[in-house]
């Protein structure tokens, strides 16, 4: 029997949610729907992007099959409601105006695709000396440009982007119209004649090329704060020590490591080891810094750009500001925030040539606004690519979860803090703020949420906040929700940590959840960071901790390394013993408890081994012994193992730490008992997990940006039949809080 397809013409109506506006999406359908020859529509809106496509069941199937392969490589798609409705009898295909919602209660959800790096296609015309495009640093197409940094309303328009007071050439308006173009319905569209403009201050020599200018005084040691897509940036020669030394010195950032910018793969490879998936990520769309692991010989790199770390972060051009930059001065440059530690990048001329006028000696300026601050994002490649630091590239793509949640605006901790809000089952993570020390950075905290609460005309109805009483978050949201007349719900900072990596996992319950870090205030009014948890149903049960330690000098012991490890001694040697081989100051602390508060902590746990090993004596930015100790392990191989005993729930390190003792008075190398103090941390892992029916681990906290801690958990929890998560979309370190804090309070019971 032959069938035969149906002519009867019938019409669609299609609605996609996610990142959909901004990436050429429109001029794409349109283009379809003229190959296949289907009639209807497709416009933006408040939600998404919606079309009508009319035709016969044939055509129709063929748009749907083929709108799968021509969606465009910046764009995620959440969601897909496709419904069947009657036929209108039009012709033609065309692209309607975007549709506004008018009620003010209505969250808008389309997600705004983040900044993407310059194309292959704009990055040709921006080379080509006969393109009317040659040398303009603001060159962008449909494919490539600024999105998130420069919109100020949804739906993504030009008119609701920065880009409002630069009307379009007759030429740029041409190409905006134009089907076949591929700056059709391009909304940054712009070229030297209607678009942004560059300068220098001081003002240049007033040379038409100020590329040239920038190259002399790089190449004379000089300070350079360039306006780029998310905030401002200092640059130097990455091979000259003095100039560094200067940065340093001037940005009071003293000892972390500083991203390098660099020309081409070619260079980096000179100074680092590159597989091809790290490739991947330094060319993709997002162009974060990756961090990487030196070459054996660093070449010429001045000592100084990362004399204290393992890996050295590294970046290729992103923008055509940055490519335009490297062709005039095509060696390594540090590339680090236009701001002083501790407070936030600056994005208003004013603001960074009042700020910044000390520590830059030329600043580079344009007059496209920035909207919001957004820094570079940070990766690490462990088994897939981990994020460090969520920003440029990556925010504010949502987070699809496996639950719906009511509107809830979550704000995260207090360190590398970010903020989300969440509604139905999406959650939007801000951009990386940084720590909430300094009253600047709060002001930009508040800013970030009233921004994103603007934008999204979100009204939540309640806040989640930590449980720690002295985070700046936490007292925000207590003023806010009291202000407001919304609840408050505080989440535990750990079940934070292992709820935002399930969520990103679309893991539901049940699962063994791992949160190992540094510090969190836990429910019984102690320091936690060492942490095993049950997660069924919504209820999370502490199953399993490290055994408290006291950590003589509180916060003092969180930068020096003695005191952790004074603690651990204390108990492990007895008082009598332990005052041979620790401080008399500290002995006091911990024979009388005076400021010595006792933490579960892990995060703490590896500053004591890296000293009581030799890795590290202190720690001279955050994680640094712990990286120090990691590695050391370097090309080691070994199973063996130190022992962290599990009785009554309780991980005991004193024979661990008995172990270290004695393998140092043997002469055992460095190496060795590194990788035998990373062992028994897994092997403790397996032997908890292995106490529960549940086979789903999820691993979360900055303990496990450590890629031998990782790998080696999931190696050997996969060998016995676990499944393991790990994070991908957000930060394992508290950068991810906010995540798990809005799962937690949001979830509709």
């Amino acid at each position: 029997m032959t069938s035969v397809l149906s002519t009867q013409t019938e019409r669609l109506h299609i609605a996609l949610q996610g990142a959909v506006q901004g990436v050429g999406f429109r001029p794409t359908i349109y283009r379809l729907a003229q190959k296949i020859r289907v009639s209807g529509w497709v416009r933006n809106t408040d939600a998404g992007l919606e079309m009508e496509i009319e035709g016969d069941a044939e055509r129709l199937s063929q748009f749907l099959l083929q709108l799968r392969v021509a969606t465009p490589a910046a764009a995620v798609i959440a969601t897909q409601q496709t419904f069947r409705i009657a036929p209108s009898g039009g012709s033609g295909f065309e692209i309607l105006a975007s549709l506004k919602e008018t009620s003010a209660a209505t969250p808008k959800l389309a997600a705004i695709v983040p900044d993407i790096a310059t194309c292959s296609e704009c990055l040709a015309e921006l080379f080509e000396p006969e393109n009317r495009r040659f040398g303009y640093p603001f060159t962008n197409c449909t494919q490539c440009g600024p999105r998130y940094t420069i919109v100020l309303d949804i739906p993504y328009d030009r008119p609701n982007t920065t880009m409002q007071r630069f009307p379009l050439c007759a030429t740029c308006r041409r190409e905006y119209g134009s089907l076949h173009n591929r700056r059709f319905h391009a909304q940054p569209n712009a070229c030297a004649t209607c678009g942004p403009r560059l300068w220098l201050s001081p003002p240049g020599s007033g040379a038409t090329n100020p590329f040239s200018e920038i190259a002399d005084a790089l190449a004379q040691g000089k300070i350079i704060a360039l306006k780029g897509v998310g905030g401002f940036q200092l640059f130097v020669d990455g091979r000259n020590s003095a100039s560094v030394v200067r940065l340093r010195e001037r940005k009071q950032r003293e000892h972390k490591p500083f991203a390098m910018l660099m020309p081409s793969l070619e260079c980096i490879r000179r100074y680092c080891k590159v597989s091809a998936e790290e490739e991947g990520l330094l060319r993709s769309p997002a162009a974060p810094i990756v961090l990487l692991e030196p070459q054996d010989q660093a070449g010429d790199l001045a000592p100084e750009v990362a004399q204290y770390s393992s890996c050295i972060g590294v970046m290729l051009p992103y923008s055509p500001l940055h490519h335009l930059l490297m062709a005039h001065y095509p060696f390594p440059l540090v590339a680090t925030s236009g701001n002083f530690a501790g407070e936030p990048i600056a994005i208003d001329d004013q603001d960074a040539l009042s700020r910044l006028q000390g520590v830059a000696d030329i600043f580079v300026l344009h007059d496209r606004p920035i909207v919001r601050p957004c820094d570079d994002s940070v990766v690490r490649l462990l088994d897939r690519p981990q994020i460090l630091r969520r920003a440029r590239g990556y925010a504010p793509l949502p987070v699809m979860v496996p639950h719906e949640l009511r509107p809830v605006l979550a704000v995260g901790g207090h360190l590398k803090s970010t903020v989300a809000i969440g509604f139905g089952r999406q959650v939007w993570l801000s951009q990386h703020i940084g720590d909430l020390n300094s009253p600047e950075t709060r002001d930009t905290f508040e800013r970030t949420i009233e921004d994103m609460c603007a934008l999204y005309r979100f009204n939540p109805e309640l806040i989640v906040c930590d449980l720690h009483p002295d985070y700046a978050s936490t007292r925000w949201a207590q003023r806010q929700a009291t202000i407001a007349g919304v609840p408050l719900v505080q989440v535990q900072h750990h079940q934070s940590h292992v709820a935002s990596c399930a969520a990103e996992n679309g893991l539901s319950s049940p699962y063994l959840g791992v949160a190992w870090d540094g510090a969190g205030a836990g429910l019984d009014g102690t320091i936690w960071g060492g942490e095993f948890f049950i997660a069924d149903r919504n209820r999370f049960e502490r199953i399993a901790s490290l055994r408290p330690f006291a950590l003589p000098g509180g916060e003092t012991a969180m930068r020096d390394c003695s005191r952790p490890a004074a603690g651990l001694l204390w108990k492990t040697l007895g008082s009598n013993k332990a005052r041979k081989v620790i401080k008399a100051d500290l002995a006091a602390m911990l024979e009388y408890e005076i400021n010595a508060p006792k933490s579960s902590s892990v995060g703490r746990l590896f500053d004591a081994v890296a000293y009581m090993a030799g890795a590290a004596q202190r720690n001279l930015f955050e994680g640094q012994a712990a990286m120090c100790l990691e590695n050391a392990i370097g090309r080691t191989q070994t199973d063996e193992s130190y022992r962290i005993a599990g009785a009554n729930k309780i991980g005991d390190w004193s024979s661990l730490v008995q172990g270290i003792q004695t393998d140092r008075a043997d002469g055992v190398g460095l190496g060795i008992i590194s990788a035998k103090f990373h062992n028994a941390l897994v092997d403790w892992i397996l032997t908890v997990a292995r106490t529960t029916k549940i086979r789903n681990v999820v691993l979360s906290g900055g303990v496990f940006q450590n890629a031998y801690l990782t790998r080696r958990s999931r190696r050997v929890l996969e060998a016995d039949g676990f499944t393991v998560f790990t994070h991908s979309q957000v930060p394992a370190n508290d950068g991810g809080l906010a995540l798990g804090q809005a799962v937690l309070a949001g979830t509709i019971r």
